[in-house]
This record gives C-alpha cells, structure tokens and sequence, in this order.
C-alpha cells in the first residue's frame, strides 16, 4: 500500500513567490514613506538604536525601540494563533495571520505618513512582519524566510557551491528556490520604491491586495489537497482489493 504525501497548502513556491514580494514592497515603503526605517528585520534598527544610544539620544533610540518590541510581540502573537487553530478544519491557522496582515496594511494605508504617526505605523508594518516570517518558515520543503535575505543568500549560495561541486541536481533546485524567493523580494522592492513615491501611503492597498491573494490561494490549494487525497485513497483502496483478491486464487 503506497504511504500518502504529507503535503503542507501554505508551503507552496507560488506562495512563497507572493510573500516576499509584498515583504521587500513592505521595506521599501517604511524607508521611503516612514521615516527611512526598515520594519521587516530587526537587525538594522537594532544598530541605528544602539548608536543613538551612543549619541546620547535616547529620544531617538526609543523611536527606533518600539518596531523591535513589535516584532518581538508579533512572534508571540503568531505562536498564539498556531496553538489555538492548528487543528482547526475550516481554516488554516496561517490563513489567520495572512488576514490580520491584510487588515493592518488597509489600515495604515489611511494613516498620515508624519514624524508621531510613523511610530505607530512602523510598529505595526514590524508586528505584520514578524507575523509572516514566524508563520512561513518553510517554502516547498525549503527553510527559508519571506521578509529578509541575509539568510536565504547565505543558504542559496551555500546550496549552489554544494550543487557545482557534488553536481547534484537536487541540491541546485534547493538553490534555485532560495534564489528565487531573493528574486521576488527584490522585485517587491522595486515595485514598493516606484508605488510609494508615486502615491505614497496608498501603496500599502496594494500590499494588502497581494497578501489577499496569497490568503485565496492556500484556499485553492486546499481543495486541490483534498481532491489529490481522495484520487490516492480510492487508489490504496483499490490495491488492497486486488491484493485480496489475489489471496483468494
């Protein structure tokens, strides 16, 4: 009897494609449209704070402070919602997250883009953020992350030396999909830089019109799951009549 795939809707290179355009559009408007601050990884921020710090300007190093302390509560929050709906039939927890990150970029789309409004605005692109990269930590049997690519080059290159080297075929399509998750961040990036100039706050509706798709589509490949289910169960099924019935000549 064959053993069925383990198959994961909310893992799929199409949505992954999705995730990290909308997380480099993301980067691109906090820079551009919210004071030059980079809301998705926490690193750059963390430097900007501690040499404020060092400046003794500890005004600024508090505005730099509270997207950290939203990403940091977006991990919670994310590790929140898997615990309560994981098991839930009707929905995927994922699904969850992606509508509230939906929610929240319609919201700050209507937000005046000043000094006192940033704050509030970049703490919440930093919670939509860390949302993300908690909830989609694998992308076609890959490790990866959708908001950030220091990992994922260091992972694809590392993949594509082992791939030249061992001339192994399967480990170039492991680099392929780090590459082309980098690929798309950049083009959200791009795409984020032109947008935001052009209309500025509003841009995030477009954002939030990418993170919609990306909630339909775990919803069409749910249903596709369950029609492959179905084709492979009534598969086994008829394997073990013919194994039975072979038993019995």
């Amino acid at each position: 009897m064959r053993k069925r795939k383990q198959k994961q809707m909310s893992e799929s290179l199409l949505l992954g494609a999705i995730l990290a355009t909308v997380g480099g559009f993301l980067d691109a408007h906090t820079y551009i449209c919210r004071g030059k601050v980079f809301a998705n990884a926490e690193t750059g921020n963390i430097v900007l704070m501690g040499a404020k710090l060092a400046e003794g300007d500890f005004k600024d190093a508090f505005f730099y402070l509270i997207p950290i302390s939203a990403f940091a509560c977006g991990v919670f929050c994310a590790e929140g919602i898997k615990k309560l709906f994981k098991q839930n039939n009707y929905i995927h927890w994922r699904q969850i997250t992606v509508a509230a990150e939906t929610i929240a970029l319609v919201f700050i789309s209507f937000v005046e883009p000043t000094r006192m409004h940033n704050i509030f605005t970049n703490a919440l692109v930093a919670f939509v953020c860390s949302l993300q990269v908690q909830s989609f930590r694998q992308i076609s049997g890959v490790p990866l992350t959708t908001t950030m690519c220091t990992g994922n080059l260091r992972s694809g290159t590392e993949h594509l030396f082992n791939a030249v080297t061992t001339k192994n075929k399967t480990v170039l399509k492991t680099a392929f999909k780090y590459y082309s998750i980098i690929f798309f961040f950049v083009l959200g990036a791009a795409i984020g830089a032109v947008l935001s100039s052009a209309i500025g706050r509003y841009s995030t509706l477009i954002a939030a019109g990418g993170l919609l798709a990306a909630f339909l589509l775990m919803f069409v490949n749910k249903e596709a799951e369950k029609r492959e289910e179905i084709f492979e169960r009534a598969e086994e099924e008829r394997e073990e009549a013919e194994i039975k019935a072979a038993e019995k000549l």
